[in-house]
């Protein structure tokens, strides 16, 4: 598949719903970690360990968000359709669960 910036760029609908998803979970870590440490700035702060999981956890997020987006754009070219239009739509299938 071609490359994007040495990106791995996904053609399927498929490909870019399980990159949302993947988003998504990530996403759902950072928040986890959130709440879990409590604000950064609370009496006492965040160990070391926590601020390197957080950290960690956080560019995994950026990372993974700023792939589906890419992806999400060259889907819509290749497609011929509207980005925004393609992006509710992977959204709207990543969100919901599959029905067999």
């Amino acid at each position: 598949m071609p490359c994007l910036n040495s990106l791995h760029v996904a053609h399927t609908f498929e490909e870019l719903v399980n990159l949302q998803r993947a988003a998504d979970q990530a996403h759902a870590r950072v928040e986890q970690l959130r709440d879990e440490y409590g604000p950064p700035t609370q009496d006492g702060g965040w160990t070391d360990e926590q601020t390197a999981a957080y950290d960690t956890a956080w560019r995994a997020w950026r990372d993974l968000a700023r792939d589906v987006q890419a992806a999400v754009t060259e889907y819509a070219r290749e497609q011929g359709t509207a980005r925004n239009q393609a992006e509710a739509d992977v959204k709207t299938a990543a969100r919901h669960a599959p029905t067999d």
